[in-house]
């Protein structure tokens, strides 16, 4: 219990210090006087202060990737997608909470979107995370995510998506879960008619067949 303290004590801290004072003008010497610990005890606990700064952020993607995993298997990927992210937004504030006040969570996506060094690491852990529900997704389909193309498309058009939501987002006065869900909702209601609708008269789109590659063989 006393390690968890520390590890918490750490995080509160350090998001604390980087909505306030900015990520780059932040130190782990910083960090370490406000937890009231040694620079050495912050190492015991995270490599960086990057480390600790998305420390958070892996909580709740690590709940998306499980509800994904949870999907029933005969929703349509992009849909399980969807009914993932509401899942885990439906538990992911209580787990947050633990760790440090939600409301502190969510003021720090706006950090990251202002600092470039921050932004960098989180299009890049994004990337990863897509491959990663690339490959759930891939499974769930009994599909080679190597050789069809699907699951990786299906993931970074709903990955897309989710960008734009976040750069919005961040630059509204209201930067709270429940202006995040609403928002998120919107711009995913308008994927199909974007991708297939005709944009010039808002009718739909041809509806022409596409070639569909292979299923995987189940062994």
């Amino acid at each position: 219990m006393k390690k968890q303290r520390t590890r918490d004590t750490l995080l509160r801290s350090a998001l604390e210090l980087f909505t306030e004072r900015g990520y780059e003008a932040t130190t782990v010497d910083d960090i370490a006087e406000a937890a009231e610990i040694s620079q050495r005890t912050f190492f015991r606990y995270f490599a960086s202060k990057e480390e600790a700064a998305f420390f958070v952020s892996r909580l709740a993607e690590s709940h998306f990737v499980d509800a994904v995993r949870r999907r029933p298997p005969e929703e349509a990927p992009l849909d399980a997608l969807r009914h993932a992210l509401v899942e885990s937004w439906d538990t992911i504030g209580e787990a947050v909470e633990q760790l440090v006040p939600l409301e502190l969570h969510m003021r720090f996506y706006r950090v990251i979107e202002s600092t470039p060094a921050l932004l960098a690491a989180h299009l890049r852990r994004a990337t990863e995370l897509e491959e990663e529900i690339a490959r759930v997704v891939a499974d769930r389909e009994h599909l080679d995510v190597d050789t069809d193309p699907r699951p990786r498309v299906v993931v970074a058009v709903f990955g897309a998506v989710m960008r734009v939501t976040e750069r919005i987002w961040s630059t509204r006065d209201d930067t709270g879960l429940a202006a995040l869900r609403e928002l998120t909702s919107a711009y995913l209601d308008q994927v199909e008619p974007a991708l297939t609708g005709d944009w010039r008269t808002g009718g739909e789109s041809s509806g022409k067949a596409v070639a569909t590659p292979c299923r995987k063989t189940e062994t």
